[in-house]
């Protein structure tokens, strides 16, 4: 698996390594909603106040940190931590090559269910879905199994929550389901407008707390020692060796970038490490993009004109 990841890189590197030469930085962009938003506040900041070329390209987590560690690319605008420790054990603490500013967007990872889900099953608690008849108010193909939407391909949360399913057990009962994002929250509408039940991942900062009335599933408070968790990209059998039987942690949104910058562009560099923003912020800039359909483009040159001494912070 690493050395496909590695493979995949290279020749990733390799395909846009005329456009990295020709850019003065490279902004690395996932596939959800937050840090999207983030990553062209980022671009139109640097490009405004610093006149550099910034180019955007898509890319998995474990590609953007490769890429970072090559030279390839030089930003990751938003690492969530827990979930990437692994990067930032490799890239970060290993082989330096990669930084992150300390500033930090909050966050919560749980399991939700709409309000209208809740009354008519009983659901409370997360370990519920061990039970098979509860389960079973979850089933939409009529297989007996519920399902449960545990996140899109590539998310490090998406591999985790494998393992809280298998750890609580409801991974016996429940289909776990992944799938982009964008599909699975037209799932969850879907559901709540025909009254079906539905269960799934749910995060902040995201807009669909605006969207819809959800209830966070309860959980044992997190304990530490009750985690292990490993990714593919650390053990092959990742998943026969990791456990994960209460909540997530708190989680951490930071900015990373390459260790380079500091010579190649000490400017940018500098600002990186400075750039701060507040959960509240981040859900505003997800739901201007995801909800309202604004151009990402348009909406962070608006959004860098009427945050104007808050960007400037970012410079000084």
């Amino acid at each position: 698996m690493k050395l496909m990841q590695t493979f995949s890189a290279a020749l990733f590197a390799s395909a846009i390594g005329g456009a990295a030469v020709a850019q003065d930085l490279v902004i690395g962009v996932p596939n959800w909603a937050s840090v999207r938003g983030t990553a062209y506040i980022l671009k139109v900041a640097l490009e405004e106040n610093l006149g550099l070329e910034v180019e955007m390209q898509n890319g998995t987590n474990p590609v953007i940190f490769e890429a970072m560690d090559s030279g390839a690319m030089h930003v990751h605008p938003e690492v969530w931590l827990p979930n990437q420790q692994n990067l930032h054990d490799t890239f970060v603490t290993g082989k330096g090559t990669v930084m992150f500013n300390p500033n930090a967007v909050l966050s919560d990872q749980q399991m939700c269910v709409t309000k209208d889900t809740q009354e008519r099953t009983g659901i409370s608690a997360l370990s519920d879905l061990t039970d098979p008849e509860m389960a079973a108010q979850f089933d939409s193909d009529g297989d007996g199994r519920g399902e449960i939407w545990i996140g899109a391909a590539g998310w490090a949360s998406t591999n985790i929550e494998k393992i809280r399913a298998k750890s609580y057990g409801y991974a016996e009962t429940m289909t776990l389901v992944e799938m982009d994002e964008t599909l699975a929250l037209a799932q969850v509408g879907n559901a709540t407008a025909q009254g079906r039940n539905i269960v799934f991942f749910c995060y902040t900062p995201h807009h669909m707390f605006s969207l819809y009335d959800l209830v966070p599933l309860s959980e044992p408070a997190h304990d530490a020692a009750s985690w292990s968790v490993k990714q593919p990209t650390d053990d092959p059998n990742w998943l026969a060796n990791s456990t994960a039987s209460t909540a997530w942690d708190a989680a951490k949104l930071h900015v990373f970038y390459a260790t380079e910058l500091a010579e190649t562009q000490p400017e940018a560099a500098a600002m990186l490490s400075r750039v701060q923003l507040t959960t509240e912020q981040v859900n505003a800039v997800v739901y201007a993009l995801s909800v309202e359909g604004k151009d990402p483009t348009d909406f962070a040159q608006e959004w860098v004109a009427e945050n104007a001494d808050l960007v400037d912070s970012w410079f000084q």
